[in-house]
């Protein structure tokens, strides 16, 4: 394997592949995906650091393993706001987040089953990392929208400038790799 950066995670030991993404910047890749002990781990720690919510909110897809294993060891209940509309998906809502940064927009969809899960609750707005925050805004527009209450926005990792937030909860601070 090529360069890789060790760290510990909720006390699970993992080398992250360095992966490039451009000229100037690569970052550590984590992936939760199939990584069983790291997500009973991280979510246990996370749920420990977590205030008291009725519902949990990820964006489609890798947040969702981590938002099963909390809600299965908590509150019972998760919504996954998905990136494109599904045929099951009964009258959707969406919400669009444009970067800052970019021309990339990030549209996010729920149904109405969906919507009424989340109205007058207390939501966890959980993610693998944060980074640019780009998901969290379009989370918080999300329920803001569906009249859901925001308690807190957490994931395992923090990238970059997002681990000097204050308004987050994370395990783990992971660095950006500038060449």
């Amino acid at each position: 394997m090529g360069n890789v950066y060790k760290m510990t995670i909720a006390g699970c030991e993992r080398e992250l592949p360095i992966c490039p993404i451009s000229d100037t910047l690569d970052i550590a890749g984590f992936v939760m995906f199939g990584d069983v002990e790291i997500t009973e781990q991280a979510a246990a720690a996370l749920m420990a650091k977590c205030p008291e919510h009725d519902i949990i909110i990820t964006a489609e897809s890798k947040g969702i393993p981590l938002a099963y294993e909390m809600a299965r060891i908590g509150c019972r209940k998760y919504v996954v706001a998905r990136k494109g509309i599904k045929a099951y998906m009964t009258d959707p809502i969406k919400v669009e987040v444009k970067s800052i940064t970019t021309d990339h927009v990030q549209t996010l969809y729920l149904s109405q089953e969906d919507v009424a899960s989340l109205k007058n609750k207390r939501i966890l707005i959980l993610d693998d990392v944060i980074s640019t925050g780009e998901s969290l805004i379009a989370l918080e527009k999300l329920v803001s929208e569906v009249g859901g209450e925001v308690v807190g926005k957490a994931a395992v990792l923090a990238e970059g400038d997002a681990a000097d937030r204050t308004d987050i909860i994370f395990l783990e601070p992971l660095p950006l790799f500038f060449k």
